[in-house]
């Protein structure tokens, strides 16, 4: 049984030598594959290479990409080598990657670019040891001389294949005996928490946590050997890498793809993935993209899709609670359930297979034609979202976990996906609710989320301190995140202890609900809620700018500019009367939980500035970027 991943790598090269396990595209835009005996084959090359340079086991390499072939490559080549990774995207900082390379105490890194390598020159002070640098796109000769005066070396990737060419070809052994050396323990990468509190912290995931992974998720999620998986997630995020795990544990395929609308859809038809794991906010766009194109039907196509997506949310309500897929967080019949659900269930059924064949079959098709279905991670989908591709017959498994947790703790079986869930915990993994005093809470409680087992973290690298806050010693993780386990053992997300907003009159807010709520309005993108310490809440809301200049038009009001046309008054009415009608009494919101003022912003929030690199909202960020009209607000 293999201990490391590289272990494991070769394992499925034995078993599926020739089938494709990449594509990637060429200078001319099309995908080539390449087979797992040539993947190998390449990073034994790479990796003779990384040791010619001097790479000792147990070093830390900086790994600077985006996502592309040659990734997977370094990866499995530094980690076969018995080094750990640290990797990040390339939206981060030269201060991030200062700060991130010189903590890590990295000797050498791998850079997707020259402007990558930028970046590092402009830190090279902060990292004192960091002696070499390799480049996937060749720098210029300019960017070579700027590093030799910072006292850095650098290569191109070709240069360190050709190093390592010559290497494999006298020692072909070498990289193969140094997997066989590699203890499941050992230290796989460092990845820094992308910051929504602003403080970044440096996971160490080991080889057994990412291996907890693939060797149990496979037993929920029925990958089979060459399903193409479509890759746009970054992938020195936790679930991307592990994902990408995954797919080689399973002899799967990686589709290298960016989760730009018009790009994805092209590559489905192209590539026709049978899984895309993805984020939240994807999938919100997937949605608006299938409404946008409606835009221009006519008003009785659009009133067909509305009532066939009608039919079919109500089609899957009901066969959801036919098979026992509702999740219980209280008592209630089985038998009720199933009297009361059967009949509605066998009237509907026709209307809804109506509503494939005349409408959703076109939507499906726009995925490639041999989809199986999405994993959904990184944050909370929207209800509302998973409504929607239920109705339209398109499999969406929630998942839930941290980077701490390397990172999956639970996610939907594909089997028995349990709707407003993230499924129950994975095989090897404890889950427990507890009270403010730490003591168990039994289902339909809510709590803070503690987890135990095989993928929970070895520390925050040299910050003792800040793992004792977290991990106990006897092993239980504080997620920091709020939910309940259903009868069945499903987990639900309420929230984030942290985000848990406090009213002067003591009401304890979870602002997650009420943000989800107000993006259901179809002239509403992004919501942020605040109020702690305030007498009431309020939120800062960024418009759909299409469908808010739409019904101007149509409303003949004078549209000098977008900016402008937020300040007219008829506007402000509008999205007040949206935010005031959907978090409502009648929509199950208590009173203190209502939204009193509201502030419209311009501009869709940004990745590196309201947003994590995950796309979470970083509230101490915005906070801080609006808090002009955050006082206001409470003025």
């Amino acid at each position: 049984m293999a201990n490391t991943i590289p272990q494991m790598f070769l394992e499925r090269v034995a078993s599926y030598p020739d089938l494709t396990v990449q594509f990637s595209k060429d200078a001319s835009g099309e995908f080539k594959p390449t087979s797992f005996e040539e993947l190998l084959e390449e990073i034994k090359v790479f990796a003779g290479g990384l040791l010619e340079l001097g790479l000792d086991r147990g070093g830390h390499v900086g790994l600077i990409s985006d996502n592309r072939k040659e990734w997977l490559i370094a990866d499995l080549s530094i980690l076969g080598l018995g080094a750990a990774d640290v990797p990040r995207g390339c939206d981060a900082t030269e201060q991030e990657i200062g700060y991130i390379l010189g903590f890590s105490e990295c000797r050498m890194a791998v850079l997707e670019n020259e402007k990558q390598l930028s970046k590092v020159l402009a830190r090279k002070s902060e990292m004192p040891l960091l002696e070499t640098a390799i480049v996937f796109d060749p720098p210029s000769d300019a960017a070579r001389a700027r590093a030799r005066e910072a006292g850095l070396a650098v290569k191109s990737y070709a240069e360190v294949r050709g190093l390592g060419s010559y290497r494999a070809a006298a020692r072909p052994a070498e990289y193969l005996d140094a997997v066989a050396a590699g203890k499941r323990e050992e230290l796989a990468t460092i990845i820094y928490t992308s910051g929504t509190t602003g403080e970044p912290k440096g996971v160490m995931l080991s080889h057994g946590n990412f291996l907890h992974q693939t060797e149990f998720l496979p037993t929920i999620l029925h990958i089979q050997p060459g399903h193409v998986f479509l890759s746009v997630l970054p992938v020195w995020h936790s679930f991307e890498r592990a994902v990408q795990y995954i797919i080689l544990a399973c002899g799967a395929c990686i589709a290298y793809s960016k989760p730009i609308g018009s790009v994805m859809l092209a590559d489905m038809q192209a590539i026709k993935p049978h899984w895309i794991t993805s984020v939240p906010r994807i999938w919100e766009s997937v949605q608006d993209g299938v409404y946008r194109a409606l835009k221009n039907q006519s008003k009785i196509k659009k009133d067909l899709f509305a009532f066939f997506v009608g039919i079919g949310e109500t089609y899957a309500y009901l066969r959801d609670r036919l098979r026992g897929r509702v999740p219980q967080f209280s008592p209630r019949s089985r038998i009720l359930e199933v009297l009361w659900s059967f009949l509605p269930f066998i009237l509907i059924a026709p209307l809804r297979a109506l509503g494939g064949l005349v409408v959703f079959k076109t939507v499906r098709a726009k995925l490639g034609g041999r989809f199986v279905a999405g994993i959904s991670g990184g944050g909370a989908l929207p209800p509302a979202v998973d409504r929607f591709f239920g109705a339209i017959g398109i499999l969406i498994l929630e998942g839930y976990g941290l980077t701490e947790t390397a990172p999956v703790i639970g996610v939907r079986p594909q089997d028995r996906p349990m709707v407003g869930t993230v499924g129950p915990s994975i095989r090897g993994t404890e889950l427990k609710i507890v009270d403010e005093l730490g003591e168990r809470l039994s289902y339909g409680n809510k709590g803070l989320i503690m987890v135990r087992g095989g993928s929970v973290m070895l520390g925050y690298y040299k910050r003792p301190e800040l793992t004792a806050k977290v991990l106990g010693e006897d092993g239980w993780l504080d997620t920091g995140d709020l939910g309940m386990v259903a009868r069945s053992g499903e987990l639900k997300i309420t929230g984030r202890a942290k985000d848990t907003i406090v009213l002067r009159g003591g009401e304890n807010v979870e602002p997650m609900p009420i943000e989800q709520k107000l993006a259901e309005s179809p002239y509403i993108l992004q919501a942020v809620v605040l109020g702690q310490d305030q007498k009431y809440l309020a939120a800062l809301i960024v418009p759909k700018q299409d469908a808010v200049t739409s019904w101007a038009e149509e409303n003949a009001i004078p549209i000098v500019d977008y900016e402008s046309l937020l300040q007219q008054s008829e506007v402000q009415e509008l999205i007040d009367y949206e935010a005031g009608e959907l978090v409502s009494a009648k929509n199950g919101f208590k009173s203190f939980e209502r939204v009193f003022r509201i502030a419209i912003l311009p501009k869709p929030f940004e990745v590196g500035r309201e947003l994590s690199a995950k796309q979470e909202i970083k509230r101490y960020a915005i906070v801080e970027l609006y808090h002009k009209e955050v006082k206001k607000l409470f003025d």
